[in-house]
């Protein structure tokens, strides 16, 4: 027989040329010669061994008595093995998980080539879409949980406020200095907080126009009283609300690691640095350089602009979707910068000689920067045909390189935004008028049901990617 040189069968436990499989309760004869018609697969590997240790190396047990393999395997998915054997062809119907039955077929050394044309193109089309819809789906686990935890955390904090003095008082200036939208008040307070923050903006901005700058003793424009006015009347604001805040915290240790509060308090900090190195320098002719100081601080008040994070549920999207996309957008700078190095270099090599502003790798990579991010300033152009189908070139490199990651930037916005509509919406639901009365409703089935999920994706992923041939249910067992 075909097996008796590699294998003696008596010693084998193989008889009449057959060997017995037992998966999971599903038993059924096989011959030899149907196997060793596929020797790199794990029962025709099993005809190969010369031991018992290398035969439970390949199945889960092996009786003496009835001579039989048990591979502790699904029974349901084994038929789809033996129609292989017989045929050589794997075949998938629709109702089975894809990512299942590849993790059967590799648990028996079957390539997936030999998937027939008929289930071939259906079978990897739908390997493909969970992996296209694996973003929306951790997204929806990450805002179930993220949700779920931040809830806890704001009901943990108005919790603190109980057994303080004045406690309900200081919990309702709380919600409306911190949320805005829980109440009237708050909704109020968040509105003159936007005039605030948009006035002092627009001042700024109309100061640096010389129809406002008012000459000083010495000839220098300065800044219209008027403005002056507008800027202190901000910065008094400003300090009010920070310190308010401050004051009806629930943590003052946990206050400023809140990124919100820090800007607030970098949107004032300036103006005091300001105001301290003026009057050193009044006091100190000597350190007049430290007026330059002054000058850079002062410009810092542009970044008051992001004080309107905590009034728009849009800019705290964006942060969000800044924090989580670094992958994208470092993989962005990686495929800009790759781009830029190589037309770059190219275009010095083409245009050093003909052209001046692009005689040197460094002004040409000004250039190719501009061409790639199809900014395009037009002070620097290529002379040559061969320069300007270089530049034609960059600039086609550069939309497809700008284009793919944007898409992933943009699903993530979509759902940071909608995760914290909810959120929001969560919060607002809260009473606190009388107490703490009631635990936020939180679906705690579907909150550890996506934990579940979450963790058991992880490990499939950690499976399908590891050599060994185990899969998830071998590690189980």
């Amino acid at each position: 027989m075909t097996g008796q040189s590699l294998w003696d069968l008596s010693e084998a436990n193989v008889e009449d040329g057959e060997i017995r499989i037992n998966v999971g309760g599903f038993k059924k004869r096989l011959r030899s010669h149907t196997l060793l018609r596929f020797p790199e697969t794990r029962l025709g590997r099993l005809l190969l061994c010369h031991s018992r240790e290398a035969i439970l190396e390949l199945c889960d047990d092996y009786d003496d008595v009835q001579r039989e393999f048990y591979f502790d395997r699904n029974p349901e998915l084994f038929p789809y093995v033996l129609h292989f054997y017989h045929t050589g062809k794997l075949h998938v119907m629709a109702e089975l998980c894809v990512f299942s039955f590849s993790q059967e077929i590799e648990y028996w050394g079957i390539n997936e080539f030999f998937i027939d044309s008929c289930c071939s193109y259906s079978y990897h089309g739908r390997k493909v879409e969970p992996e296209q819809e694996k973003w929306d789906e951790q997204s929806d686990q990450e805002s179930t949980t993220s949700s779920f935890d931040e809830i806890l955390a704001f009901y943990n904090d108005a919790s603190k406020f109980d057994g303080q003095p004045l406690g309900n008082f200081r919990r309702q200036l709380w919600l409306a200095l911190d949320n805005p939208g829980y109440s009237v008040l708050s909704r109020v307070f968040s509105v003159l907080s936007i005039l605030v923050v948009l006035g002092s903006i627009i001042t700024m901005c109309l100061n640096s126009l010389p129809d406002f700058q008012i000459p000083d003793s010495q000839g220098k424009p300065g800044e219209d009283p008027r403005f002056e006015i507008v800027e202190h009347f901000g910065i008094a604001w400003f300090t009010f609300e920070l310190m308010a805040r401050f004051a009806v915290a629930p943590d003052f240790l946990k206050f400023f690691k809140n990124a919100l509060n820090l800007i607030d308090l970098m949107s004032i900090v300036p103006f005091y640095i300001t105001l301290v190195v003026n009057l050193v320098v009044e006091s100190t002719p000597t350190l007049a350089n430290l007026g330059r100081v002054a000058q850079v601080l002062r410009l810092m008040r542009i970044f008051r602009i992001l004080k309107l994070a905590r009034h728009s549920t849009g800019l705290r999207s964006l942060g969000a979707t800044l924090k989580y996309s670094y992958k994208e957008v470092g993989l962005l700078l990686l495929y800009l910068s790759v781009g830029i190095s190589i037309f770059s270099v190219v275009a010095y090599t083409i245009e050093k000689e003909e052209n001046e502003g692009l005689a040197t790798i460094p002004a040409c990579w000004w250039w190719a920067t501009v061409s790639m991010t199809t900014v395009g300033y037009g002070d620097v152009v290529p002379g040559t045909t061969a320069g300007k189908l270089t530049a034609s070139a960059c600039i086609l490199a550069g939309i497809l390189v700008v284009v793919l990651p944007i898409t992933l930037i943009f699903n993530k916005f979509s759902h940071f935004y909608r995760r914290q509509k909810q959120l929001e919406s969560a919060m607002r639901s809260c009473d606190f008028g009388d107490g703490m009365k009631e635990v936020p409703s939180v679906n705690l089935r579907d909150y550890y049901a996506h934990k579940v999920k979450s963790l058991m994706a992880s490990l499939t992923s950690m499976s399908r990617s590891s050599p060994s041939e185990l899969s998830l249910n071998d590690s189980l067992h």
